[in-house]
């Protein structure tokens, strides 16, 4: 029985659901719950993908989100999409510190461009694009990790998404719409945040807005800021005295 058990005295699954960062945990929750949900036939695919008409003219707000979700009925394709869904969703969350703001905030903007991209595209659901676009960003910031693709082809991160757009192509003989629509917001997020602020004096344009933070963060306690205030002016005054004064 210990054998089955985490070493906490939980189940594996129950140990590695709860050491998923929160965002990462409850897109992947919610992703399985809802190919559930049409398996059982409690919902239906018409009734998630995202349409322009159906959205703003009938009200039918919610698909902004379930066009996200569903990856189709439980089958392998399912679980290889879950599974890069939530292995780089949560290596870029992890990443981006403590907070989940950041990372929520690049889901924003990732799902906000990709709607807007959608009706020139007729791709109705966003799920796969999204997590390209992911993949996209994390293989951009590890330019040295190897990957390994059946144990036959091996290349550096920078090529995972163009090696997925060839599988793609092959087993399905289309364009992979999806893949360069990943890789286009995806670059332009890098760019702004990895390539564009050594250049620019720091400025990161696409950082969350102060707002978005305290959603998550809250406000920094008066204490807690003057605290840091008195320490930042005591140590430039250290820096600015005479060595006589220090």
């Amino acid at each position: 029985m210990d054998q089955i058990m985490a070493g906490d005295g939980g189940f594996p699954l129950e140990t590695w659901f709860w050491e998923m960062p929160i965002c990462t945990r409850w897109w992947t929750t919610a992703t399985v719950v809802m190919s559930g949900l049409v398996q059982c036939k409690l919902l239906t695919p018409f009734q998630l993908f995202y349409s322009y008409r159906a959205v703003f003219q009938k009200s039918q707000y919610w698909r902004l989100l379930t066009t996200f979700l569903y990856f189709g009925p439980f089958s392998i394709d399912l679980l290889f999409h879950v599974y890069f869904l939530q292995r780089y969703a949560r290596l870029l969350e992890e990443s981006s510190g403590r907070s989940p703001a950041y990372f929520s905030w690049l889901l924003v903007y990732a799902m906000t461009s990709l709607l807007l991209l959608s009706p020139f595209v007729s791709m109705p659901f966003l799920g796969h694009p999204l997590s390209s676009t992911l993949v996209y960003i994390w293989s951009r910031r590890n330019p040295d990790t190897l990957m390994s693709f059946l144990g036959l082809l091996v290349f550096r991160a920078p090529y995972l998404p163009w090696v997925l757009m060839g599988v793609s192509f092959v087993m399905h003989g289309t364009v992979p719409r999806d893949e360069i629509m990943g890789v286009v917001i995806g670059h332009i997020w890098y760019f702004f945040n990895d390539v564009y602020p050594p250049l620019h004096g720091g400025s990161r344009p696409l950082d969350p807005p102060m707002w978005w933070r305290r959603l998550f963060e809250g406000r920094p306690r008066e204490e807690e800021t003057a605290n840091g205030m008195n320490n930042e002016l005591a140590a430039a005054a250290a820096e600015v005295a005479p060595p006589e004064v220090r």
